[in-house]
């Protein structure tokens, strides 16, 4: 399993419906609005760094309110937390 995440730009008044496409897209399992330098964040996972290069290099290039993106390849993970249950009501 690869692991990457994607730092993305976006026009401005797009950033909700970029967000909304990229959560359409198989192999991001999730999206998220930040502030700072870029508009989302998208957590990929997928099977094969041939999987993920097709999906920066042809799925996030038919968005075209999208102006720029930085993949960031993750080799390890430290910590898996449940985030089912971090975003469960009474936590």
């Amino acid at each position: 399993m690869v692991t990457s995440i994607v730092l993305i730009n976006t026009e401005r008044t797009k950033i909700n419906e970029v967000a909304e496409q990229l959560t359409e897209i198989e192999g991001i399992s999730e999206v998220y609005s930040v502030s700072g330098n870029y508009d989302l964040i998208a957590i990929v996972r997928v099977r094969s760094n041939e999987d993920l290069a097709d999906l920066v290099t042809k799925k996030l290039l038919s968005i075209d309110t999208i102006l720029k993106s930085e993949t960031m390849l993750a080799f390890k993970a430290y910590s898996r937390h449940d985030l089912e249950s971090m975003f469960a009501i009474g936590m």
